[in-house]
């Protein structure tokens, strides 16, 4: 069973960082694009950042280059979410996300709220 399990999320000022965790379980974690999704009330969800496999290339949604950075570890089946410089139009739900072929799944995290505001 896929299963994607968030943590670090929180309420944080304007400027300041946080850094999401999802431990991932029953797929070969290594071998799979792993991405972050965040959707804020009223507001569909949206793609964040993704991260590939073998070369760790990544993408991310215009509004967060160069603030936000995803990461992986594959030994720990790990992976992150770094966020700097975080301004109150941040603040959602994120989600982690996996589309496995074995099993065939797309998988969700339950979400992890993060909050900005002074």
């Amino acid at each position: 069973q896929v299963q994607l399990v968030e943590s670090g999320g929180g309420l944080v000022q304007p400027g300041g960082s946080l850094r999401l965790s999802c431990a991932a379980s029953g797929f070969t974690f290594s071998v799979y694009a792993m991405s972050w999704y965040r959707q804020a009330p009223g507001k569909e969800r949206e793609l964040v950042a993704t991260i590939t496999t073998a070369s760790g290339s990544t993408n991310y949604a215009d509004s967060v280059k160069g603030r936000f950075t995803i990461s992986r570890d594959n030994a720990k089946n790990t992976v992150y979410l770094q966020m700097n410089s975080l301004k109150p139009e941040d603040t959602a739900v994120y989600y982690c996300y996996v589309r496995t072929l074995s099993p065939n799944t797309r998988t969700w995290g339950q979400g992890t709220q993060v909050t900005v505001s002074s």
